[in-house]
C-alpha cells in the first residue's frame, strides 16, 4: 500500500501540477458539492417522514368515500 512518504510526494506533485490557488478553488468546490449532498439527504429524509404520516390520513379520507360509494351502489341495486 502506500506509505506516509508516498502520500507526501503524491502531495508534492499535485501541488507543483495545480498550484495553490487551483487547489484552494477545487477544495472549496468539493466543499460545497458536499455540504449540497448533505442538504438534499436531510431534505429526503424530511420528505419521506411527510410521506410516511401523510398517505395514512389520506387513506382514510379515501376508505370513507370509497364505502359510502359502495353503499350507495348496495341501497341503489
Amino acid at each position: 500500500m502506500l506509505s506516509t512518504t508516498h502520500i507526501i510526494i503524491l502531495l508534492v506533485v499535485v501541488l507543483l501540477v495545480f498550484g495553490t490557488s487551483k487547489l484552494k478553488t477545487i477544495g472549496s468546490d468539493l466543499g460545497a458539492a458536499v455540504k449540497g449532498f448533505k442538504k438534499s439527504m436531510d431534505d429526503s429524509e424530511s420528505a419521506e417522514s411527510k410521506q410516511l404520516k401523510g398517505p395514512d390520513a389520506k387513506d382514510a379520507d379515501f376508505q370513507s368515500t370509497a364505502n359510502t360509494k359502495s353503499d350507495n351502489k348496495s341501497s341503489n341495486g
